[in-house]
């Protein structure tokens, strides 16, 4: 009975609370009501390594972090958050060396600069790079497992760039 009283009171206080400046979520974002919209511009690829369908996958990967986790609606152009910048680093180097000096390991490594711009409040406005990789075994080729490798990357920066901007960590 007492657990119920907690229950009634915790979600009387919740309702009266809601003319507060900050929305919270269980998805752990932290979003002002006034925000209902967002933009993702292409991300072109300006990386040495050019990999022509890295631009897509990444601006569709971030979209769909927004609309899955947020109840923000994209936008084509002039969103109240906007997230913009380039894909500027595709590598793969070795790792790990063997006695023969044959790498046993390579690293995949993915940098995007991000320009993100909150138009309802600028003094969350930043300019980073966000990177990340993915190892694997120097024996397999790399055309086989590359878009699975792409992916686990993305997915990766596409937390880091949620959690910066829209969960405020």
């Amino acid at each position: 009975m007492k657990f119920v009283k907690i229950i009634i009171s915790v979600i009387f206080i919740s309702f009266s609370m809601s003319s507060c400046s900050i929305k919270y979520s269980f998805t752990g974002t932290s979003i002002a009501p006034d925000i209902k919209t967002f933009t993702v511009n292409d991300f072109p690829n300006t990386a040495p390594l050019y990999i022509p369908t890295l631009s897509q996958t990444f601006t569709e990967m971030l979209k769909d972090k927004i609309l899955n986790q947020t109840s923000l609606q994209h936008a084509n152009k002039d969103g109240d958050l906007n997230f913009e910048g380039s894909i500027t680093g595709y590598r793969i180097v070795p790792i790990s060396v063997q006695g023969d000096e044959t790498a046993s390991a390579s690293r995949l490594t993915i940098t995007i600069k991000v320009k993100y711009s909150n138009n309802k409040d600028h003094k969350q406005d930043f300019e980073r790079s966000f990177s990340n990789y993915a190892d694997f075994d120097s024996s397999q080729d790399i055309n086989d497992i590359e878009q699975e490798l792409i992916e686990e990357i993305l997915d990766k920066i596409t937390d880091d760039i949620y959690n910066n901007t829209l969960a405020n960590w």
